[in-house]
């Protein structure tokens, strides 16, 4: 819908100056942290059987959600493209692709690589971007040299038979320099939620000739997500009343950008999946806005969502309430109750939607221990 695609092209502006404000020029992306599975003790453990707070919204203290592996799984289907095949992208432009030996699979959060991983073309893959931080990764060549904009000479120096990508990541006018110099550019749907996941995969495949592996991959997903979903809908408060007040908060410190993630933004499937209550929608905000202590205020979330570089950008949970005295109004600010994740995982959704919600629903009904005290 119009409102969707609307909160995708925010989404990418918002996280393109933030990211930006962040980079260092020229490095490649660093490994982030619970790269190891031991890292993560609690995420193979099932989720009834953790250590659940007896209290969702009362809980204090701030807790990581973390994946057990970044590790890919390829789909059990083998079946070898099928080419050429013509697509219609998510701009209009019809697009045939003849080649898919050399792809470079690129967006702001790393779901195109992943989603081709997980297809099993991973081999034929030649390049990522900053996001794409998983297994079968780590030595491909970066080609967004400045926080998340493409460098063209990077690119043309790979080669690539096929690009695909979104409107997340650009500017547009180095992929029409490439399609200049004769790369196929497939632009992709850059909606990301949970209930977009299966159309993900379905262009994705179509434009690479392997339908079959992109249906059964849907069905392994789809499986994936139906049993995360029951496993967490067992410790979900019965009485919304009890459920966990959440709000997805967007912090960039260093470029003093702090925005509430609200309906349609992505953010909000999250919070649902889990079993919490979305306050922004609550207080009518709709897809990404620059915060306000009001709205703040008004939404009193039990518990923030951030991503973990935008809660190290103001140095922790000390940092942000002291940066935004109006969180110390709310019950998350008291309870210093902060639930952060990856950078590249968090908003990834693709290959990765049912790991992404089991690992919040552990940081939100079984935190490990706190260590700092509430606010006073």
């Amino acid at each position: 819908c119009l409102m969707r695609r609307a909160s995708a092209f925010l989404l990418a502006a918002v996280l393109a100056v933030g990211l930006a404000a962040c980079a260092d020029p020229g490095a490649s992306a660093a490994p982030q942290k619970n790269d190891a599975a031991d890292a993560c003790p609690q995420a193979s453990v099932p989720l009834v059987d953790l250590d659940l707070v007896d209290d969702v919204r009362g809980a204090t203290g701030g807790s990581t959600a973390c994946l057990s592996s970044r590790a890919i799984e390829p789909v059990a289907d083998d079946t070898a493209p099928q080419l050429p095949v013509t697509v219609t992208d998510s701009e209009g432009r019809e697009v045939e692709i003849t080649d898919v030996d050399r792809i470079l699979p690129i967006d702001i959060s790393g779901t195109i690589a992943s989603t081709v991983f997980a297809l099993g073309l991973g081999d034929q893959v030649v390049g990522r971007d900053s996001s794409t931080i998983f297994a079968g990764t780590e030595d491909l060549p970066v080609v967004t040299k400045t926080g998340h904009t493409l460098s063209a000479e990077a690119i043309l120096e790979l080669a690539p038979t096929v690009i695909l990508t979104d409107t997340t990541i650009g500017p547009k006018e180095i992929r029409q320099q490439l399609r200049d110099a004769g790369i196929t550019i497939v632009v992709i749907s850059s909606d990301r939620r949970l209930d977009t996941t299966d159309e993900l995969v379905t262009e994705i495949a179509t434009a690479l000739g392997v339908p079959s592996r992109g249906a059964a991959l849907i069905e392994h997903l789809d499986a994936d997500l139906a049993d995360a979903l029951s496993e967490i809908s067992e410790v979900v408060p019965t009485e919304v009343d009890d459920r966990a007040r959440m709000l997805f908060l967007y912090v960039r410190g260093n470029a003093n950008i702090y925005y509430i993630f609200g309906e349609d933004s992505g953010a909000d499937s999250l919070i649902d999946a889990v079993g919490g209550v979305d306050v922004a929608a609550e207080i009518g905000w709709e897809g990404m806005k620059p915060m306000t202590a009001e709205a703040l205020v008004a939404a009193r979330p039990d518990v923030l969502v951030m991503m973990t570089d935008g809660l190290e950008s103001v140095d922790g949970i000390d940092g942000l309430i002291e940066r935004i005295p109006a969180i110390a109004e709310t019950p998350a600010g008291a309870n210093r109750r902060v639930i952060d994740m990856a950078d590249s995982e968090i908003l990834s959704f693709g290959p990765r939607s049912a790991d992404v919600i089991e690992a919040i629903a552990r940081a939100l009904y079984a935190p490990e221990p706190a260590t700092a005290e509430p606010v006073k």
